[in-house]
Order: structure tokens, then C-alpha cells, then sequence
């Protein structure tokens, strides 16, 4: 089996950090220092890893969303016959962990968007190809659900994964002020059990007029 290098693991280190810190701090209140004193790397260290605190927001972006497409992928993967419960059971798992963590952070990429999404073109885009492979893999459950008669089929994939992208954002900022899971569950109530839902199209009454 290969092995990483001290180098590949310090890399990881940084990037496993940092999701931590910016998460808690935010971009700006985080420092180079406190990001290398917590993998115990020296400061001069840092540009052999990344060129930039810039460069590396960026590079946090993509280590944070991947295990999140993992999840989800794992979770379209298993429930094959039944996408749209899957995709249900991938938030219920989400809304756990939150519920354990006491609702803290919420996502760092809605946290980053709010934070440098305008003032860092780096950053912007590492967003914008994060939030794309998110949405891009919940169109692709959703295109599932419809085959297998669950999703409503006058609505595209792709549209209804932008709108749950969307509404899901928008439930974790309420979820921090509001110190409660609700928010979210209302999300996936509204989206997912109903919104969403197939539903048979009435028969069409004759005219007796």
C-alpha cells in the first residue's frame, strides 16, 4: 500500500485545520500562525504548502465538500431502488450531526460566501465549483427519483436541486440564530416531502354544461 509523504500529510493537516478555524473564526479572523501552531508546522513553512492565505481558503473549500459528496454519493449508491429516500436519508443523517454539535457552524461554504464570495475571485470560484459538484449530484438523485415515479417529472432535476441547494443554505443560517433543527427539517418536509412529490394528475371532468 502506498504511503503519503510528511509532506502530503502535513498538507492534509493544514487543510484539516483550517476547515476548523474558518469555520469557527472565519476568514479573516484566522491567522497563519494559529493554523501552523496547530499542526505544529513553522510559520516560514506555510508557502511550501500554498502560496497564499488566499490559495489556501480556496483549497479548504474543496477539502471541506468532499466528504459531503462521499455521503451523499454513498447514500444514492445504497438506496438505488429508492433515490428520493435516500437523498432524505443523507439530510436526516446531516441534521443529526448538527443536533450533536449544538448547531455549531453550519456550513462553511454558506459562511464563506457571505465572508470573501465578493472579495476573493480564488475563493469565489473554489465556491462556485463546490456548491456546482453538490448541486450537480443531488440533480442526479433527483433525475433517479423521477424515473422511479416518486419526483414529479414537470419540474427539472436540475432545477429542484438548485432550489433545495438554496432553500438547505438559507435553513442553516436560520438553524444558528435559532439554536434549532427546525429550520432544516422544515427544509426537507416541505422540499422533499412534498414539493418534490409525484403526485397523479386528477382525471379531467367532463363538461355537462
Amino acid at each position: 500500500m502506498e504511503t503519503k509523504s510528511q509532506k502530503q500529510f502535513n498538507r492534509e493537516n493544514l487543510l484539516s485545520q483550517g476547515v476548523s478555524l474558518l469555520m469557527r473564526q472565519g476568514y479573516h479572523g484566522t491567522g497563519l500562525k494559529e493554523i501552523l501552531d496547530a499542526v505544529r508546522i513553522p510559520k516560514g513553512s506555510f508557502y511550501n504548502y500554498f502560496g497564499s492565505k488566499e490559495q489556501f481558503a480556496a483549497e479548504v473549500v474543496r477539502h471541506y465538500i468532499e466528504p459531503f459528496i462521499r455521503q451523499l454519493d454513498g447514500h444514492l449508491r445504497d438506496g438505488e431502488g429508492d433515490a428520493l429516500g435516500a437523498i432524505e436519508r443523507y439530510f436526516d443523517e446531516l441534521i443529526g450531526a448538527l443536533e450533536t454539535s449544538g448547531f455549531q457552524g453550519g456550513c462553511l461554504l454558506g459562511n464563506l460566501m457571505g465572508e470573501v464570495g465578493d472579495t476573493s475571485e480564488l475563493c469565489r470560484e473554489s465556491l462556485q465549483q463546490a456548491v456546482h459538484r453538490y448541486r450537480d449530484l443531488l440533480a442526479k438523485g433527483l433525475a433517479a427519483a423521477q424515473r422511479q415515479g416518486t419526483v414529479r417529472t414537470d419540474k427539472s432535476a436540475e432545477a429542484m436541486a438548485d432550489l433545495l441547494t438554496n432553500v438547505w443554505q438559507g435553513a442553516l443560517l436560520r438553524m444558528k440564530i435559532e439554536k434549532s433543527a427546525e429550520p432544516l427539517r422544515q427544509c426537507c418536509r416541505d422540499l422533499l416531502g412534498d414539493y418534490f412529490n409525484a403526485r397523479p394528475i386528477p382525471p379531467c371532468r367532463a363538461d355537462h354544461s
